[in-house]
């Protein structure tokens, strides 16, 4: 190259760097200092009513359901043998859609189990996201699609969607036959079900899931079609997958799911109004508790109200660690105003609930995070019935005596490098 070429290239060089590094910067501007937006209600509902339904069925653009059974599952070692056994019965339609999906003995079951029903004939679809399946998507996808399963990616990396890389699909759902739906915070991997896994090794991680039959199910089954449409452009429209639906218990429901394609999401809706419409009690589970200033303030006012609220999040056992700090970092004004904190110390807990007056239940996979919030597609069943809340209740007090309570006190003496660290995390409140 002759030095005319060479002076001539430089300049390009620079300015391709600088628009590069604009860019960039311009982007983590957006990602990390984005204003929320400041959740209130001016003239809060209260949980026990109808109103209180006609809000939510408002706002939140779903219908209350009546009709349904509903089984809580505690921890991996009951859940997953009834999805497999559920799997092992389908007769017509399996439909699939996790964010974790990683490769061992559970993984294995799971592609052993949809392999056998696909080779006789049940129409089976899977997505698995492109990030929480990261590194074990085609390992478990070629399998599948030699037996006759359809197996999509959701979101896979690639140069046109980079613009959307932050949106993941948290979703954990399995619909069999459009009848029976399993929903909750458990993906599938051994950290939950063996403690054989590095992730596992002082104890599987604690979760919960439901088992769904009655009407409410095939609001499960649009959830499952809307991110098939998105990733292949298929229309499900099969009447196999969409059938009338009996009535099988006494338990009334809603699905609520939550998408970035809107800033205000359902879930998000769904918790403020929960919280600032409580009497009496709000117990809530949650593996990552790092609540916007909103929802904090919306938790103060309501403990100030004298309602009892609980909170239970992992201890020293946490698998984010930052993320634990990060949420250490914001206790004060929650315990000063009447907030009881606990952390678990049992291993890892990864339950995602929420129980409000012994009345309402949220099973699902939203975190207490922005990322759920506000970047996640996420989705989770509210419950209105006494029976589940009572269940899901006794599940909490048995987590809370495994539990040590954060004390003000003792907060406010916590090591110096922990409050340094807490400090620099406080990037995590936008993007976790």
């Amino acid at each position: 190259m002759s030095n005319v070429e060479s002076r001539g290239t430089e300049p390009t060089v620079l300015y391709l760097t600088i628009i590069g590094a604009a860019f960039i910067a311009w982007l983590l501007l957006v990602l990390l200092f984005t204003p929320a937006i400041s959740y209130h209600i001016e003239r809060p509902v209260d949980a026990r009513t109808q109103h209180f339904v006609n809000v939510l069925e408002s706002t939140c653009q779903t219908t209350l359901k009546h009709g349904n059974k509903i089984e809580v599952l505690t921890n991996g070692t009951t859940f997953y043998p009834a999805m497999l056994d559920a799997i092992a019965n389908a007769s017509e339609t399996i439909n699939m859609e996790c964010y974790i999906f990683k490769k061992g003995e559970v993984a294995d079951r799971f592609v052993a189990a949809l392999r056998e029903r696909a080779q006789h004939g049940v129409q089976v679809t899977v997505v698995l996201d492109a990030i929480g399946s990261f590194g074990t998507f085609h390992r478990s996808a070629a399998p599948l699609r030699e037996a006759g399963c359809r197996v999509e990616s959701y979101r896979r990396l690639a140069w046109y969607s980079l613009a959307r890389l932050n949106n993941r699909t948290h979703r954990e759902l399995l619909v069999v036959d459009g009848r029976i739906a399993f929903l909750g915070g458990a993906g599938v991997a051994d950290w939950w079900a063996t403690r054989n896994h590095r992730k596992s090794r002082k104890g599987i991680w604690r979760d919960t899931m439901a088992r769904i039959e009655g009407p409410v199910v095939s609001d499960i089954q649009g959830v499952l079609a809307e991110n098939w449409l998105e990733c292949c452009g298929e229309i499900l429209t099969d009447p196999i997958t969409y059938k009338p639906l009996e009535r099988m218990g006494g338990s009334a429901a809603f699905v609520i799911k939550s998408s970035p394609a809107d800033r205000a999401t359902s879930s998000r809706v769904l918790f403020q109004t929960l919280v600032e419409g409580a009497t009496g009690k709000v117990l809530i589970s949650t593996p990552y508790f790092l609540p916007d200033k909103a929802l904090r303030r919306a938790l103060c006012r309501t403990a100030k109200r004298g309602v009892r609220i609980m909170v239970i999040v992992p201890g020293r056992d946490t698998d984010q660690r930052w993320v634990r700090l990060a949420s250490r970092r914001m206790f004060g004004r929650l315990l000063h105003d009447g907030v009881r904190i606990f952390e678990y110390e049992g291993g890892m807990t990864h339950v995602k609930a929420l129980i409000v007056d012994d009345l309402w239940s949220i099973i699902g996979t939203t975190n207490v995070d922005n990322r759920s919030f506000e970047y996640n597609d996420e989705v989770n069943l509210a419950v209105r019935d006494e029976t589940v809340a009572e269940r899901l209740t006794a599940d909490f007090d048995e987590d809370l005596a495994r539990s040590s309570e954060v004390v003000a006190a003792k907060w406010r003496r916590r090591p110096i490098l922990e409050k340094l660290i807490g400090t620099v995390a406080w990037v995590l409140e936008r993007q976790q």
